[in-house]
């Protein structure tokens, strides 16, 4: 059904209706730009939200970094910024598919709206003129007509009466005649604009009218699809990136279930073992009998056990916990086993009890002075210090070997770069026209600098790294072979950790650890373990492993919870000691 034909009188109607569907279109607009207010403003406030929580994130030497909590934590944070990104995408195609899109459709229907009204008001004007002339025509017709009625009856009045001459009766119908034939003039004038106003009125209502009435019809119906579709576009703008803010809460769910609580503790055992082994028990002293020692006995005065080497140690139940009471060289721990300085797979220390000198004698050369002035550190002041002294035996250890890794890998960067400029250097004198073979003098000057100063870090650390006890992971780094110029081992009899180089007299309390390196070198199995569960080995210096896997045994345990394995390709790597059966060789 058409408006045209059925709405052919509704004119006003139409109007109004036209009127009120564009309005609604920019209620709609102007509805979806406040939803794109929204959507920005609470894209904003996550994107605030996360980055509150996200600023003071620690760097990665804080040690809860390696806590998958933690981990997880900044997962989390770092799905709800891209969930914050989808928001602002949803603003985005709002803004530009349905606002911009309908506000410039809006502007088209207004244009072609006014159109078609102007067309149907020319038109109402047309036939509105035309029936005025009608009137016109009409009215003129209706007033001749009586005017030639009456000079009719004129004449017939003055043709019967007696006392008209006859030129009064000639005259009289003259005008009679006149008369008829202006009102007859009038009559056809009248019938013709007649005519003429009901063809165009029949052009009006039946053809003008109604075609301007269906092209507002049809304007009026795209309007209402183009509106539907800024209706779905709606709905459709949230769902394209549903799937990916299902991604989001995917990996939020996923960074929850990545937290692993165990591992947790087992990181946080590794960060924050001291290595020092609990105090013993402490001995009867029997005051009722008097005990005379003469100098006889040692010429050293050797004492009777670890309390009388250190001190009385009569607090040390207390020392752990207190915060106020500062520690001295008289509250030390009861010096025991040390773990470190023995090797992995050797045997343990003899009891105090057995040989009281030499075992005395012993533990003074080997931990003794590296002991005390590294536990001091640690306990009296929170000054950190370039060889990890503040820290505890294992962590130092730990330390010192990450610091030589870095001081390797930077080593073996200017030596590459030194055989590089050298290689450069030998083209350059070969080719003169390729360049200027002094140009590169003050590089290789300055990488020859580096070099040295690196060696001479790298002969530092390892020095330091032996007295916290790193002993068969500092092999890796005396293997080290670097060949820049004449370069040679570092540890060769002309190289500058060569012992006896070293004039340092306190480098011979460690002088019998270096008859051990050349047995230690090739690190052979000491046993074999089985895996009893999964370990994904994502922590540095670690390994995977597989339920029922068999590896072998390299290190074992010193007492933090990780053991030392091999596989048969060579891979080499820490795994947890709980997760495995170990079987050593005997």
């Amino acid at each position: 059904m058409d408006w045209g034909t059925e709405l052919w009188d509704q004119y006003d109607i139409i109007e109004k209706h036209t009127q009120s569907g564009l309005e609604l279109v920019e209620k709609y607009v102007k509805f979806v730009k406040e939803r794109t207010e929204i959507e920005q403003n609470y894209a904003k406030q996550l994107r605030n939200l996360s980055k509150k929580y996200n600023s003071k994130r620690s760097s990665k030497d804080e040690p809860d970094c390696r806590l998958s909590s933690y981990q997880s934590f900044l997962d989390i944070l770092n799905e709800m910024n891209d969930f914050a990104g989808q928001r602002e995408l949803i603003a985005e195609n709002m803004m530009m598919n349905i606002c911009i899109d309908l506000t410039k459709y809006l502007q088209e229907l207004k244009q072609e709206r006014k159109l078609y009204l102007m067309e149907a008001k020319k038109a109402q004007q047309s036939l509105e003129s035309t029936y005025k002339q009608l009137d016109s025509s009409k009215k003129r017709f209706e007033r001749e007509w009586r005017e030639a009625e009456r000079a009719a009856q004129y004449a017939d009045k003055t043709d019967q009466d007696i006392n008209a001459t006859k030129a009064d009766v000639e005259k009289a119908k003259q005008q009679a005649h006149m008369r008829a034939h202006i009102a007859e003039e009038c009559k056809n004038d009248y019938a013709a604009q007649l005519q003429k106003f009901n063809k165009e009125q029949n052009q009006f209502y039946f053809s003008d009218m109604p075609q301007i009435f269906n092209k507002l019809q049809d304007l009026d119906e795209k309007r209402v699809r183009k509106l539907a579709q800024g209706y779905v576009l709606f709905s459709d703008t949230e769902k394209h990136v549903m799937p990916i803010i299902g991604k989001c809460l995917e990996g939020i769910t996923k960074a929850g279930t990545n937290v692993n609580e165990k591992n947790d503790s087992m990181v946080l055992i590794e960060q924050n073992k001291s290595g020092f082994e609990r105090p013993g028990d402490l001995e009867f002293e029997d005051y009722s009998q008097g005990i005379n020692r003469t100098s006889s006995d040692s010429s050293l005065g050797t004492p009777k056990g670890p309390m009388d080497l250190l001190g009385k140690n009569r607090s040390k139940n207390f020392w752990l916990f207190s915060k106020k009471s500062k520690l001295s060289s008289s509250t030390l721990p009861p010096f025991s086993n040390p773990p470190a300085p023995s090797p992995a797979n050797g045997p343990p220390s003899p009891k105090f009890g057995r040989d009281p000198l030499s075992y005395c004698l012993k533990e003074i050369n080997k931990t003794v002075k590296p002991r005390i002035s590294s536990f001091r550190t640690l306990r009296r002041s929170p000054m950190v210090t370039e060889d990890f002294g503040h820290l505890p035996p294992e962590q130092r250890r730990k330390r010192l070997q990450q610091k030589l890794e870095e001081i390797c890998k930077e080593l073996q960067k200017e030596v590459d770069q030194s055989e590089a400029l050298g290689k450069m250097k030998d083209v350059y004198e070969k080719n003169p026209q390729m360049g200027d073979p002094a140009s590169l003098a003050s590089q290789i000057s300055q990488t020859s600098q580096n070099i040295e100063r690196l060696r001479g870090e790298l002969s530092k650390y390892e020095t330091w790294l032996a007295e916290a006890g790193g002993r068969g992971e500092m092999l890796r780094y005396k293997a080290h072979t670097f060949n820049n110029n004449g370069a040679h081992d570092l540890h060769s009899p002309d190289g500058a950790h060569s012992d006896e180089s070293t004039p340092d007299a306190s480098q011979a309390i460690y002088a019998e650890f270096d008859d051990d390196f050349e047995d230690e070198e090739l690190t052979l199995p000491i046993g074999n373990c089985t895996a009893m569960y999964n370990f994904p080995g994502a922590s540095e210096g670690t390994i995977s492993m597989q339920e029922g896997e068999v590896l072998a045994v390299v290190e074992e345990d010193k007492g933090d919870g990780w053991t030392r394995v091999r596989r048969n390709n060579g891979d080499e790597g820490y795994i947890p000691t709980s997760y495995v059966t170990i079987s050593l060789n005997k």
